[in-house]
């Protein structure tokens, strides 16, 4: 078996409001410390209404109050739309929270559209190399393991609280370019399959390729993101899945657009069942029973070469998503 986390992004599902989505997160979360996964991880989201959490931080300090031995992470926190200084000292805050459980995911993105972007004053994802060195410098010396000199420009500046640990640091990928400048960098990668909606072995064996150790880091890690639901049967998994199916589609054909209902989901994509868009969304579904999916992920594992997979919590209700993990648990 491949060894398991969740990435969860707080999905708003059937007639459910964001804020319910918000609140089944960390109902997800329980459930999945409780199924043996490695790491619980949240996403960053504005002004999309099919998603419910805009801020992973506040979720994982809500999230160490319920949980006990799962590492808690974003996955992940947009850097330039924020201050680093500000970003170092809320994880640094919520490693004292949960010490040794959490995980730092970036993104260099902006989780939103431009406009959006600006209302959030967001810097451009040019500065994330800069942000990035910045953030590293202040997590180091907190934690004690680089104090900053007196010749550093932050010299004076310290993030608080202070250590003696840091939380993990990794950074978000969609494509070859970026999961270089991660191991540039000496972080953890994870590569996001189901934004690149490709496979990310390329981009797994360009990272470790690049790789130079760090303070971080002295070896590569990689991890895939992906969706895979499972239900009792194929053919049920396959049906419970269509509102996901149909909502990319739809998305990819340049609307955003929710389906509350299966039956509407799957009216939907029967409009369009000769769509290539559908027919790529189709072919790069890992939607099934528990034996074919688990088959299908260790499969990903062993052509990858990714150390961890996470596995999307989908599905079209809470009932759903904590079966699909139940099914897939990797205890």
């Amino acid at each position: 078996m491949p060894l398991l986390s969740v990435l969860d992004l707080s999905p708003v599902t059937a007639s459910a409001t964001q804020a319910q989505a918000v609140r089944d997160t960390l109902e997800v979360a329980r459930a999945a410390e409780r199924f043996g996964y490695h790491r619980f991880w949240v996403a960053e989201h504005h002004n999309i209404r099919g998603l419910g959490s805009p801020n992973p931080e506040i979720l994982i300090a809500a999230l160490s109050q319920v949980t006990s031995r799962i590492r808690l992470g974003s996955g992940g926190v947009m850097l330039v739309n924020y201050s680093p200084l500000k970003v170092a000292e809320t994880f640094m805050e919520l490693e004292a929270l949960a010490p040794g459980r959490v995980d730092l995911g970036l993104g260099r993105a902006l989780g939103a559209d431009a406009r959006t972007g600006g209302a959030l004053r967001s810097i451009g994802s040019d500065a994330f190399p800069k942000y990035l060195a910045l953030l590293s410098a202040w997590l180091l010396d907190a934690s004690g393991k680089e104090p900053i000199g007196e010749d550093h420009p932050l010299h004076g500046i310290h993030a608080s609280p202070a250590g003696p640990n840091h939380p993990e640091l990794f950074m978000l990928c969609s494509s070859v370019e970026s999961a270089i400048f991660a191991g540039q960098a000496g972080i953890g990668m994870v590569f996001a399959e189901f934004i690149a909606r490709a496979d990310g072995d390329a981009a797994v064996a360009a990272y470790r390729q690049a790789f130079q150790p760090s303070a971080f880091r002295s070896e590569p890690w990689a991890g895939l993101a992906l969706v895979a639901f499972a239900a009792e049967t194929a053919d049920e998994a396959w049906r419970l899945d269509a509102p996901r199916r149909a909502a990319s589609v739809a998305m990819l054909e340049g609307a955003r657009q929710r389906f509350p209902d299966v039956a509407e989901a799957q009216a939907y994509l029967a409009d369009r069942s000769a769509s290539p868009v559908l027919q790529m969304i189709e072919s790069r579904t890992i939607a099934s029973d528990q034996m074919t999916v688990l088959g299908r992920l260790a499969e990903k594992t062993r052509t990858s070469g990714a150390d961890e997979l996470f596995v999307m919590a989908t599905g079209p209700s809470l009932d759903a998503r904590i079966r699909s993990l139940e099914l897939l648990r990797p205890d």
